[in-house]
């Protein structure tokens, strides 16, 4: 599905940003459009974050979907 695909590519450039703060204290999302509080930044961060509840469900679906 579609959207599943989507979430989960969200979730990891998440997941690899989340690490570059970690382990360098480098938030590319912040690097790469303007800072933290800027409005393209906020978008993404909210739709890794909208992405991360998406992918919830994938863990109790019954039947995994097939594209």
């Amino acid at each position: 599905m579609l959207i599943d695909r989507l979430a989960l590519i969200l979730v990891i450039v998440g997941a690899l940003n989340w690490g570059g703060i970690g382990l360098f204290g480098f938030d590319l999302v912040a690097f790469l459009f303007g800072g933290q509080l800027a409005l393209i930044s906020r978008i993404v961060y909210t739709l890794v974050a909208l992405s991360g509840l998406w992918c919830i469900t994938l863990l109790f679906r019954s039947e995994p979907h097939r594209a």
